[in-house]
């Protein structure tokens, strides 16, 4: 398989950035307006993002790092700690080590943004977008499932990476079909999956990652504890969701003292894909209204 070409989507220099579980690559706007790390789910990377940072990348300093959860290129160190609140812990680095500050986190898919907000430091974090996203117990949602059983036996991850690679691994139901009404562009999506196929490294970091989520119990409490976090909060869901249930976009809004909700029809879990523009204008309304 090929290697696909790797360019920056936003028309910035692709940057990196060491931390302790290794290298994490990024791309930065710039700018001097208001600070916006964007958070995305497991085999995709930061282009998920592509079309609302194009509508936000005027007014906002959009960064987007490329989160160790299967599509990153470079492997992590093999002592890295990339369980679920490692890797909540690792966000909470990458603000740390750039200096950010009054930071509006965005997150789509993977519930990394609230499981810091639970267990981590978050005192650089002063708003969060959550839509679409794993919450409450809901880790790992029902499709990903396979990929948990898959990483628990010798080279199973290879042989979802190859069923991944199939017109009904990308679009079947219950498969990444799921992820998005609409195909992802085939560049793009090959692009995401290129890394945990052809590199066993990768493959290393994403099964440390699908085999460590916590009890049942645990994530319930780490949700509880999110609900300390008293600064605006923006949830946007999609009423189709079939990973992501409606139910949870409104128990989170009830969640944080000072959340709204915004729920999107013709979409599944990936927004940003599905309806970038709503998606867009719901989060531009909120950023304008609400004080970092």
């Amino acid at each position: 398989m090929p290697d696909p070409a790797h360019t920056s989507h936003l028309g910035e220099d692709v940057s990196e950035v060491q931390l302790s579980a290794g290298r994490i690559e990024y791309e930065d706007t710039g700018g001097a307006g208001p600070v916006l790390v964007f958070i995305h789910g497991l085999l995709m990377d930061g282009t998920v993002w592509r079309h609302v940072v194009d509508g936000l990348r005027n007014e906002y300093r959009c960064i987007l790092p490329t989160w160790p959860l299967g599509a990153h290129r470079t492997p992590m160190n093999p002592d890295a700690d990339l369980s679920l609140i490692g890797l909540a812990k690792l966000v909470e680095e990458f603000l740390c080590a750039l200096d950010l500050r009054d930071v509006t986190l965005v997150q789509n898919d993977w519930g990394g943004a609230q499981v810091l907000i639970g267990v981590g430091d978050h005192e650089r974090v002063t708003r969060l977008v959550l839509t679409s996203c794993e919450a409450f117990d809901n880790y790992p949602p029902l499709p990903a499932r396979t990929i948990v059983a898959a990483a628990r036996i010798p080279g199973g991850l290879r042989t979802v990476m190859a069923l991944l690679n199939t017109p009904v691994g990308r679009r079947g139901p219950a498969m990444w079909g799921w992820m998005s009404k609409r195909p992802v562009p085939k560049q793009i999506i090959d692009a995401w999956f290129h890394p945990a196929t052809v590199n066993r490294s990768i493959r290393r970091d994403l099964a440390k990652y699908v085999v460590s989520v916590p009890p049942r119990a645990q994530l319930l409490d780490i949700a509880a504890r999110s609900a300390e976090f008293t600064h605006p909060v923006l949830i946007v869901w999609a009423t189709e969701d079939r990973m992501m249930p409606l139910e949870h976009g409104r128990r989170l809004a009830e969640l944080f003292p000072d959340a709204r909700i915004v729920e999107i029809e013709d979409s599944y879990t990936l927004l940003p894909e599905d309806q970038p523009e709503q998606l867009t204008a719901a989060i531009t309304d909120f950023l304008r209204t609400t004080n970092a």
